[in-house]
Parts: C-alpha cells; sequence; structure tokens
C-alpha cells in the first residue's frame, strides 16, 4: 500500500487549503437559508439553493482545474432540486492502479470507480441559538465554525475534493472517482432516485462508496458508521370538536384531545420507560454489531450522554451506557417533535380545544421495513380510537435504514491506518441513530459495494438544532483520511 503521510508537506498543504480558501467558503455557505425544499416549499423562487449550488460550483470548478481530465456538471431533472456531479478520471501516479473489469451496472464501461457523497440543503433555523449566533450567522470560535449546514454536511464536497488534490500533489495514484452532492437529503432525498436512475451510465458500478455526512463518537478518532435507522414518520390528529368551548362548560362532558392522544401514544410506547410496546419495531440485533456497540461505549464511556445538553438534574434514559449505545441505534424509539391545535401559552384562554395533532417521529432498527413498520403503527392508532374520536394517523412514506457489509480486508486495514496516521488513534465502529437514505438505496443497488460511511458531528455539534458547529479539525483530519483510503483503494489486491 502507498501512504500519503510519507511526504511530511502533505498535511501542512491539505491544512492550508482549507484554512485560506475552504473555511471561508463555508463562511459565505453559512450566510444563504437554502433550506431543503420540505422546509421551504417556495426554494425555486427564493432562490436560496441555486445561491449555493453556484457557490458551490464556482469554487469547485476553480480546483479541479488542477485534476487533469475532471469535469463538474449541475444536472437538472424538471421539478426536483439540483445535483452537482463531478467526474475525476483515475490518476496512476508514480505506481499505476490496476484496473479491474469494467462495471456491469448502468450500462457503461467505466474502469474502477470511486463514488464520494455528500449534500448542501440545510434543516431550518430552530431556536435557542447562543447570543450573537444564528443559524444563518456564521461565527468562528476557537476549532469551532458555528451556523446551519457546515457539519451537515456541507463539509463534504470539499473534503473529498481535497483528498483528491492532496493524492495529486504527491503523485499517488487513485480510482476514477465520481462526486453527488444532492439538495434534498434533509427532505428524505425524493429526487434522488431519479438522478441515480439518469445518471447511472455515467456512475457506473462503484465498488467503493465514501458517504460523508454522518457522525463522530468523538473528535479524536477516526469513526466509521456501521448501520442507520430507518424512520416512520406521520402526523397524529384527534378531533372531537367542529370548534373550541369554554372549558368550565365542556370539561367532564368533552373529553379532552389531548389526553387521547396520550392514550394513543401508549399504545406505541411505555411513558414510564420509553420502550416501544409492538413487537414488529424490534429485530435480532447482529453478534458483530452487538461486539461493536460495547466496544462503542467502552470509548465513550458517559461521554454517550454528557454530551447532550441536559438540564441541571436530568437524567438519560439508562444508567448502563452499551445499553444507551443500542438504544440509540439499533432499538426503536418514539419522538414527537411537534405540536398543532394550540395558542402559545400567553395566548391560552379557558378553552377545551377541539384537536389535537402531534407529529410522530419513530427511529427504527437498520433492518425493519419501514413500510411495514408504518403500516402497523398506523393500524394500532386508528384502531378502536377512544369516546368515538376522529383518529387519523397521516402516514410519510417510511424510510428503511441501512446495515453495511462486512468490510473487506483492504479496508479494514486502510481505516486502521489512516486513523493511526492522521487521528494518532485507532479507527472505532459505531452504528448512528439517524437516517440516510442514499445508503440504502445504493446498498440494495450495488450489494458488492464496500461503504466508508463517516462524518464530522461529533459531542456537541447538534446537527438540525441550535448551535450547529464543524469542528474545523476534525473536518482535516476526515479529509487527510480519505485521500489514504483513496490510495489504498487504488493499490489494493
Amino acid at each position: 500500500m502507498v501512504s500519503v503521510t510519507q511526504d511530511g508537506g502533505f498535511t501542512t498543504r491539505l491544512s492550508s487549503l482549507w484554512d485560506s480558501s475552504i473555511v471561508p467558503t463555508l463562511v459565505d455557505y453559512i450566510r444563504i437559508p437554502n433550506k431543503s425544499p420540505a422546509f421551504d416549499p417556495d426554494w425555486v423562487k427564493h432562490g436560496h439553493m441555486e445561491k449555493a449550488v453556484a457557490l458551490f460550483e464556482r469554487w469547485a470548478r476553480e480546483h479541479i482545474a488542477r485534476l487533469e481530465g475532471a469535469t463538474l456538471e449541475v444536472v437538472r431533472l424538471e421539478g426536483r432540486t439540483p445535483v452537482i456531479f463531478i467526474e475525476v478520471p483515475a490518476s496512476a501516479g508514480s505506481r499505476p492502479a490496476p484496473q479491474p473489469p469494467p462495471a456491469r451496472g448502468g450500462g457503461a464501461a467505466h474502469a474502477d470507480t470511486v463514488l464520494l457523497y455528500g449534500h448542501l440543503d440545510k434543516q431550518p433555523e430552530m431556536v435557542g441559538w447562543a447570543e450573537g449566533t444564528g443559524p444563518w450567522t456564521p461565527v468562528i470560535e476557537g476549532d469551532k465554525l458555528f451556523g446551519r449546514g457546515g457539519a451537515d454536511d456541507g463539509y463534504a464536497m470539499f473534503a473529498a475534493i481535497s483528498a483528491l488534490l492532496a493524492l495529486q500533489a504527491q503523485n499517488v495514484a487513485h480510482a476514477r472517482c465520481v462526486i453527488l452532492i444532492e439538495a434534498g437529503e434533509e427532505s428524505g432525498s425524493p429526487d434522488l432516485p431519479a438522478y441515480i436512475d439518469h445518471l447511472s451510465s455515467r456512475i457506473g458500478e462503484p465498488s467503493l462508496v465514501v458517504c460523508l455526512d454522518s457522525g463522530c463518537g468523538n473528535y479524536d478518532q477516526l469513526w466509521l458508521t456501521t448501520s442507520l435507522r430507518g424512520i416512520a414518520m406521520g402526523n397524529l390528529s384527534v378531533r372531537v370538536l367542529t370548534e373550541g368551548v369554554h372549558s368550565g362548560d365542556a370539561s367532564g362532558i368533552v373529553p379532552s384531545t389531548f389526553r387521547i392522544a396520550r392514550t394513543l401514544l401508549s399504545r406505541l410506547e411505555d411513558e414510564t420507560t420509553g420502550e416501544m410496546k409492538l413487537d414488529s419495531l424490534y429485530v435480532q440485533v447482529p453478534p458483530d454489531r452487538l461486539a461493536q456497540a460495547r466496544q462503542a461505549a467502552k470509548i465513550l464511556g458517559e461521554e454517550i450522554h454528557t454530551k447532550m445538553p441536559f438540564v441541571h438534574g436530568a437524567k438519560p434514559m439508562a444508567s448502563d451506557v452499551g445499553e444507551l449505545v443500542l438504544n440509540r441505534t439499533w432499538k426503536p424509539q418514539l419522538a414527537v417533535t411537534a405540536i398543532d391545535g394550540y395558542p402559545k401559552p400567553q395566548d391560552g384562554g379557558n378553552v377545551l380545544l377541539p384537536y389535537t395533532t402531534a407529529k410522530l417521529s419513530i427511529r427504527l432498527p437498520p433492518t425493519c421495513d419501514a413500510g411495514a413498520a408504518t403500516e402497523v403503527v398506523k393500524k394500532t392508532l386508528e384502531k378502536d380510537p377512544p369516546y368515538g374520536a376522529v383518529v387519523e394517523f397521516d402516514a410519510e412514506a417510511g424510510q428503511d435504514g441501512w446495515n453495511a457489509p462486512a468490510l473487506a480486508g483492504w479496508l479494514e486495514e486502510s481505516l486502521t491506518r489512516a486513523s493511526e496516521a492522521h487521528f494518532g488513534k485507532p479507527v472505532a465502529f459505531m452504528g448512528e441513530g439517524g437516517s440516510i437514505p442514499f445508503m440504502a438505496m445504493l446498498g440494495e443497488k450495488y450489494p458488492k459495494t464496500q461503504f466508508v460511511v463517516t462524518g464530522v458531528l461529533g459531542p456537541h455539534s447538534n446537527a438540525h438544532g441550535p448551535n450547529e458547529f464543524l469542528h474545523i479539525p476534525t473536518a482535516k483530519k476526515v479529509s487527510a483520511c480519505v485521500a489514504s483510503i483513496l490510495a489504498d483503494h487504488a493499490q489494493r489486491g
């Protein structure tokens, strides 16, 4: 294998590119409120997504000009968010990479291909940002760049290109690389299947996928995501009245829609322990994932819960750290993420309200069938409504989770070397509690492909919430690790 650290200037050059060009560009990107279409239905009219795409395109064109034969296209399908598609031909370097047989998928004959993935759309603002910061107000404090989207995951394209530039600077071989940056991941990637089909002949069948949209247990080592939970979502609506009535007149006669909703949720979840009650939402956890969860718990210790912004005196759902890791990665969990039908406290009169609507987010184990789970949840909530209330669970399409295939020997060795070289500690393995729809899609489409799913969303980085930040040193080290992995991929036997 070729080491990308033989040249002592490698990390210095990569760090310099981040400091001089990438971080300033991410600062400009954070200022753009390009919320994902699910949170900005008028995204075309507002133009923020186009502005973000144009910013990324300008930077990428300037820098891929140094990669011989590299091309960039902003691909647009009617009625869909755009995709940035970058192709970088294989580079022989000082030691030519072996060329496996042409890809069988997609109908095109391509040399061995690596697909690197990220997204540039953002979650909405949220409240609670620290004074002087905000979702669209980039602030650098020490090693942290605060603002929406920097870590989740605007940095991804820059990490991929900087890794390739680092290899070129050292004359180290890499395979053909395709970089795909979408603009709808935070909406569940509804446009991505169409783009994958549209670009299939240009992508080929990748032997390696690198996804940079995940998390890390700490900032001390490289973390490989081994699984992602799926999700079932929808709005539970309970209605008993056509209009609100005085609580003094109605309470005791008319049942509270809040109480009914609470009763219905108890069909899904034990309100005392938080454990889900439906057996069909559980799966058998693979033995290797159990072992990795135990090892992750050993590495992280109490940081698995101390990283959360608990109020004083609040405690996690379990005292055993290993149980918390499994809760977060392989067990179903319910969260109520929004409530409708209620005024703000200062505006609330003594009125018994006509309806309650709660938005439910049910995280599912990686191998649980999200469609079947959603149907079970809907049936459970809607059957035999208390007091004859009108109950409806308006379910969105479920998203399947993903369990990574077993690592090839070369890749396991490469990950270990990369983490030791650039972080000074061994690689760590852990499932993530969130979803990346693209991974499940690719896993089904390319069952023989190897996956490196990693990211920079570590303790307190708070993706989707207030005070999101990018830990800049970790982003640099992840970029360096990607370069190392690409070099080893080109030289694998």
